[in-house]
């Protein structure tokens, strides 16, 4: 079983932008690289054989979900998500506390990973009370929270989280930390960074003690908000941990961001964080901000909004605009979504036929909309490969 090593083969002469090689116990990731979702053990609507003729070299598995539903221990039974879920690539998995926000704070309240600042300004004055609730049930040792199936309470600590992932067998995981909301205060968003630095070093300490440093990748987590002092506190902060003499195999970027910020946020980070570790940026896939990013030194991305939109019937377009299938001007269009696109949606589809599944809510409609919708970014990013390789 091939030992977890990160590989650069090409820099960028006017950017940051680097390709490399991600090797892992199931294969490589060539980066950049675009990590489709499959937060219950499937990305929605595909197959995995579809997943993997999409082009997707990876994808990415939620602790949360899978420790609810089926539980861990199944899944621990069947050999890991590998074999559970009939994936035989890479396989990555989050630490689980971005739940603890997306369930938590953002619950009904229109906050997402990416927001824009007026949207925030306007948001801001209705969530105090529930701000003032999630943080009562965060202690410094780990989470309280409630299961979004039946109302169980259940307690997350770096140990347990840590053993979550542990089971499900994936190739590259995360530390346990918290993802603070963009509309908390500069007070709390210290709290909560020290708080996520103390997480970091118990999920590296149980993971070393526990030997699957040799079989599994542990991430660090760099949060901090939209400050800038902060963001680079943590950096150097996570990328100085060790136990034993070991440190994070490499790099996660969390927490929320004004979209406004995003660039900025990850450029005081990747200033900061080892050049020879790779670095991935949590849920975001959009396709401005994966360029931008990877122009700063991201490597890889994950997100569900491929995926998310295809299922409410918006597609991309040639040059990444947004197509909604229930527009009118699309029910007698009989041209493909995109005549240069290779997908087995584009090659066999017509505009019309898309527009009749999703108005006759056929279930077909999802499926060969996130096929073309995940090829698009995964495409993409491959693109941007090619062009950082032959140095433009």
């Amino acid at each position: 079983m091939e030992k977890f090593n990160f590989e650069i083969v090409a820099k960028s002469q006017g950017s940051k932008a680097r390709a490399g090689i991600l090797h892992t116990p199931h294969g490589d990731i060539k980066t950049p690289a675009f990590i489709p979702v499959g937060t219950k053990a499937t990305v929605k609507a595909l197959t995995p054989e579809e997943v993997k003729d999409t082009g997707a070299q990876a994808v990415l598995a939620n602790t949360y979900h899978l420790y609810l539903q089926p539980g861990n221990e199944i899944i621990k039974k069947a050999g890991g998500l590998h074999n559970f879920m009939n994936w035989h690539g890479p396989v990555v998995t989050d630490s689980g506390g971005f739940q603890v926000f997306s369930l938590g704070v953002a619950l009904g309240k229109g906050l997402s990973k990416v927001t824009k600042k007026n949207e925030e300004m306007m948001l801001s004055h209705e969530v105090d009370e529930d701000l003032e609730t999630l943080k009562a049930k965060i202690d410094n040792s780990g989470v309280m929270f409630r299961s979004h199936i039946d109302g169980s309470a259940h307690y997350f600590t770096p140990e347990k989280s840590m053993e979550i992932q542990h089971d499900l067998g994936a190739d590259i995981i995360f530390a346990f930390d918290e993802c603070t909301s963009p509309l908390e205060s500069k007070h709390y968003q210290i709290e909560s960074l020290h708080r996520t630095h103390k997480w970091a070093e118990d999920s590296l300490k149980h993971h070393v003690e526990k030997g699957k440093y040799k079989i599994q990748a542990l991430y660090g987590i760099v949060q901090g908000g939209r400050f800038e002092d902060l963001r680079k506190e943590s950096a150097e902060a996570i990328k100085k941990i060790e136990v034993d003499g070991i440190g994070f195999a490499g790099f996660g970027i969390g927490g929320s961001f004004a979209k406004e910020d995003m660039s900025d946020a990850v450029r005081w980070v990747t200033d900061i964080l080892p050049e020879e570790k790779p670095r991935h940026l949590l849920g975001i896939g959009e396709p401005d901000d994966m360029r931008k990013a990877i122009m700063e030194g991201i490597d890889t991305f994950d997100c569900v909004a491929p995926t998310r939109m295809a299922r409410n019937g918006t597609l991309y377009g040639k040059d990444g605009e947004r197509m909604n299938m229930l527009n009118a001007k699309y029910k007698d269009d009989f041209s493909l979504i995109d005549d240069s696109c290779e997908c087995y949606t584009c090659k066999s589809y017509s505009k019309a036929y898309l527009s009749h599944l999703f108005r006759a809510d056929e279930m077909l409609a999802g499926t060969l909309a996130s096929i073309h919708n995940v090829n698009y970014l995964v495409k993409l990013v491959d693109d941007i490969r090619e062009e950082i390789i032959r140095s433009r």
